[in-house]
């Protein structure tokens, strides 16, 4: 009897843990799925920044935006792609555009797109510059002002564009690369030069 008792005792634990593994296991998975960068970011400036004054994406960690995120969702009356959207603009833009392996090892090398500079501002800067480079978003620079960013050299508008960049009184910073991790230097420099050629005219 004692035996048998004992055996339950141990198939009973054995069945808590096998639950505890499979659980985490779920919970292990990507989560939300991810949304479209431009698209949050508009979205952002479209819903969010009326009461959030462009918040700067980088006030929260990426597991607390996603907490954040879903529970403004109701709020703001989002649709779940919506939801997502902003999620991956904010979580993106919380990333560090240049990842090193391990402090003994090389920087990781990322190779050009291959596109135009305009093929790539439509696709990662036009959400939050515009197509005509006034800006979209509060705090976004209008590229055909007098003085704007960029009348300054490719080498510098190039480093504010990798690094990330904030505007003096803007209430919100550009991302590191825009958000777009997988952009290079020559990319960036190319689209630096086509946004002088259309608009810094």
């Amino acid at each position: 009897m004692k035996n048998l008792i004992k055996n339950r005792h141990i198939i009973y634990h054995l069945s808590i843990m096998l639950l505890v593994v499979s659980i985490t296991s779920v919970n292990a998975q990507p989560y939300p799925e991810a949304g479209d960068f431009a698209k949050g970011a508009k979205t952002w400036a479209d819903n969010c920044a009326r009461c959030h004054n462009m918040r700067d994406p980088k006030d929260l960690r990426d597991d607390q935006w996603t907490t954040t995120a879903f529970h403004m969702r109701v709020r703001a009356g989002l649709t779940g792609q919506q939801t997502r959207d902003i999620l991956t603009f904010l979580q993106e833009s919380n990333n560090k555009a240049v990842k090193t392996v391990a402090s003994n090892k090389a920087t990781e090398v990322i190779v050009s797109s291959g596109l135009t500079g305009e093929q790539i501002y439509i696709q990662t800067c036009i959400a939050c510059h515009g197509n005509n480079g006034v800006g979209t978003v509060p705090g976004s620079p209008d590229f055909n002002s007098k003085n704007n960013p960029l009348t300054q050299s490719d080498d510098i508008l190039v480093k504010h564009v990798v690094e990330g960049f904030k505007t003096p009184g803007s209430p919100m910073a550009m991302p590191p690369k825009g958000g777009n991790t997988k952009l290079n230097n020559e990319d960036i420099l190319a689209v630096v030069k086509y946004m002088k050629s259309t608009f810094n005219k």
